[in-house]
């Protein structure tokens, strides 16, 4: 289980903040300030989940360059799952 104890709801919407917005970058999608924040916090999760359980990266804590980069990784998977998940994307406002 992902075991991060040091992070904030605050710390989770800044690092969210800044991996949806560099996320929505890379991957070309637009999206409101909201959606940012809410896809950032999801791929931070699925990024911190990654990184730690799956290939043992340490460090991933708080507002730093190792959580961020882990936050982009898993914001950019959940981009390309919910886009190719075709026409229920489009319902919700992604393209």
């Amino acid at each position: 289980m992902l075991d991060i104890p040091n992070m904030t709801i605050l710390t989770w919407v800044v690092v969210g903040a800044i991996a949806g917005f560099l996320a929505s970058l890379i991957s070309g999608s637009r999206e409101g300030l909201i959606m940012m924040v809410v896809l950032g916090i999801v791929g931070a999760v699925v990024g911190g989940w990654l990184a730690v359980d799956v290939f043992h990266i340490s460090g991933v804590t708080g507002v730093n360059t190792n959580s961020i980069i882990v936050a982009v990784v898993g914001a950019l998977i959940v981009v390309f799952v919910v886009g190719s998940m075709g026409g229920r994307s489009r319902s919700i406002g992604w393209r």
